[in-house]
């Protein structure tokens, strides 16, 4: 092992330049990870795509547990225990646990709705008064989400500004070390924010019942191109809306509605099941670094 394990890096500047002769090997593999999750999260995202920097994160957040673990990570963790930046650390693992469990309980919400939903398709075939009723829960469960993950998403931007990360200590090691905590801490809450937004859909304004039914009327028209940049909630979302305004008939919609339901419902089977390994992952870093600064 090289007297030097940490290498100084910057968010901005390519890692491998950045890394010394003989860095440790835990060093260049969260850096490696980084590298493709910051990559992957400029880019459009899909549900696949957001399965896997999903994936991808609780590789990451295993690395970086291993990391925390070596012998000279706790040793600047224990010197630096009274310094501000440690207890940033702490917070920003809190904060990692409270997005994610946002996440899940958004996800595990809708998907509890959307399975009721499709109960009474299925037994109400031939009666729209019950199935209307039934969706129009749906819609009111689904304000109710994207309600909640607006505040999550306003609460991490306050909370996000009070921590920089900024240690006195200007050895290279700490900078280091310090760097490569607060770059996971970006980029995982970079993903987790984009997928609260993919959960919740495009932003909507509080139109009249009026000016929703010209949308609607307008999406319908120009539904065919506009589809394939909808994912699956937003389809749902809006196929729904176009059945309790009468702007689709129930006919010809049903069995779609039901496809469509059982593709949001595997997709969010696929989330929360990433969400569950990553949130294990996180509460192993935090009891990782409560263990060391309280020995």
């Amino acid at each position: 092992m090289a007297a030097t394990p940490f290498s100084p890096t910057s968010h901005h500047q390519s890692r491998s330049n950045s890394l010394p002769t003989r860095p440790h090997p835990l060093i260049l593999l969260c850096n490696q990870h980084l590298g493709s999750l910051e990559a992957s999260d400029e880019t459009s995202s899909s549900s696949l795509l957001f399965s896997h920097k999903l994936t991808g994160l609780q590789t990451l957040h295993d690395c970086v547990e291993k990391l925390v673990l070596l012998p000279l990570t706790q040793e600047v963790l224990v010197q630096e225990r009274q310094e501000k930046w440690v207890d940033e650390l702490l917070d920003g693992s809190l904060r990692l646990l409270d997005v994610c469990t946002v996440a899940k309980d958004a996800l595990l919400h809708t998907k509890e709705c959307a399975r009721e939903l499709q109960s009474i398709i299925r037994r109400k075939r031939g009666g729209e008064v019950e199935v209307t009723a039934e969706v129009r829960k749906f819609l009111a469960s689904r304000k109710v989400v994207k309600k909640a993950i607006l505040k999550a998403l306003e609460n991490l931007k306050v909370t996000v500004k009070k921590g920089k990360f900024s240690p006195r200590n200007k050895d290279h090691q700490m900078v280091t070390l310090v760097s490569l905590l607060k770059d996971v801490e970006v980029i995982t809450l970079s993903i987790l924010e984009s997928l609260l937004k993919f959960i919740s859909g495009p932003a909507q304004s509080k139109p009249s019942n009026w000016s929703l039914v010209s949308k609607l009327m307008l999406n319908k028209k120009v539904s065919c191109t506009q589809e394939a940049y909808q994912n699956e909630f937003s389809k749902v979302d809006a196929a729904l809306q176009s059945f309790v305004f009468r702007m689709t008939t129930k006919s010809d919609n049903i069995n779609h509605f039901q496809n469509q339901l059982e593709n949001l419902e595997s997709v969010i089977q696929d989330f929360v099941e990433g969400l569950e390994t990553l949130f294990k992952r996180f509460i192993k870093i935090r009891v990782s670094l409560l263990n060391i600064l309280n020995h």
